[in-house]
């Protein structure tokens, strides 16, 4: 039959209790907030919501073709422009998703004959993009200077590192000064997903590259995503202006995808005019991740120290983790569930986000009710 093999793989997912589904959430959910990457609170902020619908009346509601043929505004260009500027970088390429960003990043420079070195923490979308690469991939320690530097020491051609700059599981920081150092020293270019950092660290949200110093350096380039702090949709990659130059001529994400609707980087402008006004909105979330990490440890349940927004709380099993998400939702507490294989070492976890905008009495509550409901 057909596809039977499918039955097989739902049945072994449900025994392991891996089973996944589809939630729609309504316009306004009753739901307290902690699972979705909205750091800073600004999704439905009127000026970012106002953003989208002006441009959407402006522009329409499509890109209307690829970015090279019709798919490219005047507003996509001031993006591009803003991005580059605020994150201290000589130019920015709009993508439709961060996950099209990082697979352009990576297989456009990894050529045949190349080597990746790999973070053994990263992303699905890094890990794609080695996969599509003609390079050679290493998949190295994870947050290892030392292993990324034995790695680029075997190799005598072109090569790259690739790493998230704060990790989506746990939420610990890679150790960029140190990584640029290891590549450095064997001229191999540094590309680092600023997903997760992006609003939450540097001065002013400008992102953890911008305060590791490596923020308009000639040999690191940097994907971000439009969907978290940002709260809009769509993805970039920042760098030299010559690298954004190549990507435009050989990054497949880009030149065979529909450009980003207008909407999504009118509302990604706003967000950016905002983030200029109130920097202090990403001080804001990184308080907000600790006094959650302190609470929670003080019930004794095991979080990993947050470095960004991101508060992982380890579960004892994938169905454990899975009951725990559902008895906070029932209490009115919405929780990210992270199982098997969407974390790299196994270990099932709750993960939180800390928004901005959480008052005092919002972080008293999720925090009561994780510690009712813990398995």
């Amino acid at each position: 039959m057909a596809f039977g093999w499918i039955d097989e793989q739902a049945q072994a997912r449900r025994r392991a209790g891996l089973v996944r589904i589809l939630r729609p959430r309504p316009a306004d959910s009753p739901l307290l907030d902690l699972a979705s990457n909205d750091y800073l609170g600004l999704a439905r902020h009127p000026e970012v919501t106002e953003g989208a619908v002006r441009a959407a009346r402006t522009w329409g509601g499509g890109a209307t073709g690829s970015r090279l043929v019709t798919g490219t505004t005047e507003l996509h260009a001031e993006l591009e422009r803003e991005l580059a500027a605020y994150c201290g970088f000589e130019a920015a390429l709009v993508f439709s998703s961060g996950y099209a960003a990082n697979l352009a990043a990576v297989t456009a420079l990894a050529p045949h004959g190349s080597l990746v070195v790999s973070d053994a923490g990263n992303h699905a979308s890094l890990i794609d993009g080695c996969r599509l690469a003609r390079g050679t991939t290493q998949v190295v320690a994870h947050a290892d200077p030392d292993a990324v530097r034995k790695a680029l020491a075997t190799h005598d051609g072109p090569a790259v590192t690739v790493s998230d700059t704060v990790f989506s599981v746990d939420g610990d920081a890679a150790p960029l000064a140190g990584l640029a150092e290891a590549c450095r020293e064997h001229g191999a270019g540094l590309v680092v997903d600023d997903a997760h950092g992006l609003g939450v660290l540097g001065d002013g949200g400008r992102g953890a590259p911008h305060a590791a110093g490596l923020a308009g350096a000639d040999d690191v380039v940097v994907t971000v995503t439009l969907s978290k702090s940002l709260g809009s949709q769509g993805g970039a990659v920042l760098g030299p202006a010559r690298v954004i130059d190549h990507l435009v001529n050989a990054a497949r994400t880009f030149i065979f995808d529909t450009g980003l609707a207008p909407s999504a980087a009118g509302a990604a402008l706003a967000a950016l005019t905002l983030l200029r006004r109130e920097p202090q909105r990403a001080a804001r979330a990184r308080e907000v991740a600790a006094e959650l990490h302190a609470r929670l440890t003080a019930l004794g349940l095991s979080a990993v120290r947050p470095e960004a927004a991101v508060v992982s709380v380890r579960a004892p099993s994938p169905e454990g983790a899975v009951r725990w998400a559902a008895d906070c939702r029932a209490a009115g507490l919405s929780v990210g569930c992270f199982r098997p294989p969407s974390v790299p070492d196994g270990v099932s976890r709750l993960r939180l986000t800390a928004r901005a905008d959480l008052s005092g009495e919002q972080i008293e509550r999720a925090v009561r009710v994780i510690g009712e409901t813990r398995p």
